[in-house]
C-alpha cells in the first residue's frame, strides 16, 4: 500500500511540474500548446530559446486580417513532437 500511496505522489508532482512549463511540455514532451495573441497583433516571427517560446509581434494593419499558425517541433525519430497553434485575432 506504501508503493501506491508514494508512486500516486511521485506522478502527481510530476504532473503539477509539468503543467506549469507548457512551453517546455509541448516542446520537450510532445503535445500542443495554443497562443492567443492580443487583439490587432501579427505575428512576425517565432522560435524556442532553449526551453522558453519566443515570439516576435507587430501592430495589424487596416488591410490585414487574423490568421492561425502552427509551429512543429519534431525529433530525429518522431518520439517526442509538440506543437505550438498561434491564433490572431481582430477587435
Amino acid at each position: 500500500m506504501k508503493k501506491l500511496y508514494l508512486i500516486f505522489i511521485v506522478l502527481s508532482l510530476l504532473f503539477l511540474l509539468v503543467s506549469g512549463c507548457r512551453n517546455m511540455g509541448a516542446r520537450s514532451f510532445g503535445g500542443t500548446t495554443e497562443l492567443d495573441l492580443p487583439p490587432n497583433t501579427k505575428l512576425v516571427n517565432i522560435t524556442w530559446k532553449d526551453d522558453d517560446l519566443w515570439y516576435l509581434t507587430r501592430p495589424m494593419r487596416d488591410d490585414e486580417f487574423p490568421e492561425e499558425y502552427r509551429f512543429d517541433a519534431s525529433t530525429n525519430f518522431g518520439v517526442f513532437e509538440g506543437t505550438v497553434i498561434v491564433r490572431e485575432y481582430a477587435e
